[in-house]
């Protein structure tokens, strides 16, 4: 699985980075059908996350599995054949589905197979995807420096590759063990019980709900920074790129030893107080990078960024844990099927969360880092009973390097 998540990102990062500007110079579309083509996509792929959990309580995890990095493959393809503006929503639809739904899946494949060590191998995967990423987009850069409709052509066909190449070696995994199918499958089970429903499970749904909030540091690279460097800083343009760069460093650097003090459920959970400072200095240093000369800004939007990847690298390894540990096993697809709308829900809101906070300057950007530190305190104690009545998911063991 750690040589899919590099593929399956080296892919993506080909086709992320350059995505606005094939639609724009190879699709000829303007800005307005650009913008509502993503809001599209993003709302559609919003149920990949729930349905996709749901199918792979089902049925057998790798070929839904499989199936999802076809039609990914398939809706990457399809762009490659038409400039036709509903075609282009609808198959960017597709995509953006599939995309979510694998997203959980390869999510659950992790948890039932790491076992005991599922925290830290959360972080050598995250720290493959983050070296895809890297890879990806530094092909893209290259490849944009050509500047011709072919190079566009070739990034997508890339990208399409990628999920056929992940679909390819997803076919040689084997098959994980699901206690779902497990007990609906065992002969000495007299009868099987109904499974809990997350959408009735209120204090799981108040969870997802300040998950969204926690995402909200994905908006801040993407959006954030970069229009706040353009707008309202006096750093020099190039510092964008510089710090994305940066994040992407920090996290394969320090995203393992950081998964050391995340031994078990109740240490994960202590993490939400750094957690939260983290969010409140990245806010507070934001703000004030408006107040200096070029010097100044580019110093404290470099503080910005380190203590927003701080927060990015706490906050995977705290949703990661929690968010199984307060799954029942009889219905660990659907749960986390639930949890992914979280993220999802994020590339919808979050753009908006961080204009809001540009809009509003340097108060705007104290205030966005302060309800964001603010929601890990409340998630802290949100999930302080539903874990004190669930054994320990992760049992204490010794991190090694070997």
């Amino acid at each position: 699985m750690l040589a899919i998540a590099l593929v399956d990102r080296t892919g993506s990062g080909l086709w992320a980075s350059v995505s606005v500007l094939y639609f724009t110079y190879v699709s000829h579309l303007s800005i307005a059908q650009v913008g509502t083509l993503a809001a599209i996509a993003g709302a559609i792929g919003i149920a990949g996350a729930p349905l996709g959990g749901r199918l792979a309580d089902r049925f057998p995890l790798t070929r839904v599995l499989v199936a999802l990095q076809l039609l990914r493959a398939l809706a990457s393809f399809a762009l490659l054949t038409t400039d036709n503006y509903v075609l282009l929503i609808t198959v960017s639809a597709v995509g953006g589905f599939g995309d979510r739904a694998a997203n959980v899946l390869t999510k659950l494949y992790a948890t039932r197979v790491a076992g005991p060590d599922r925290i830290r191998y959360q972080a050598i995967s995250r720290t493959a995807a983050n070296a895809g990423w890297a890879l990806g987009g530094l092909t893209a850069a290259a490849a944009l420096a050509v500047g011709t409709a072919a190079a566009y052509h070739w990034l997508l066909l890339g990208d399409a590759l990628s999920f056929v190449a992940v679909a390819t070696l997803t076919m040689r995994c084997g098959e994980p063990p699901s206690p779902q199918r497990t007990v609906k499958t065992s002969k000495d089970a007299p009868s099987a019980s109904k499974p809990p429903n997350p959408w009735r499970d209120r204090t799981y749904l108040a969870y997802v709900a300040t998950e969204t909030v926690l995402f909200l540091d994905d908006a801040v690279f993407k959006v954030g920074l970069p229009l706040w460097i353009a707008h309202a800083s006096d750093a020099p343009h190039g510092l964008a790129p510089l710090l994305m760069v940066l994040n992407n460093v920090m996290v394969v650097a320090l995203i393992v030893p950081l998964a050391r003090f995340a031994t078990t459920t109740a240490a994960t959970r202590n993490l939400l107080l750094p957690l939260s400072a983290a969010f409140a200095l990245g806010g507070a240093t934001m703000a004030l990078s408006a107040t200096g000369g070029a010097a100044t800004a580019t110093m404290l939007l470099t503080a910005s960024a380190a203590a927003f990847t701080m927060a990015e690298m706490l906050h995977a390894t705290i949703s990661w844990e929690l968010s199984v540990a307060l799954a029942p096993d009889s219905a660990q697809g659907t749960y986390l099927g639930v949890h992914g709308l979280a993220q999802s829900t994020q590339r919808s809101i979050g753009p908006l969360a961080v204009t809001a906070a540009i809009a509003t300057g340097p108060l705007g950007w104290t205030v966005f880092g302060a309800v964001i530190a603010l929601t890990c305190m409340i998630q802290h104690r949100l999930v302080r009973e539903p874990l004190a009545r669930t054994p320990l998911s992760v049992p204490p063991v010794t991190v090694s390097e070997h």
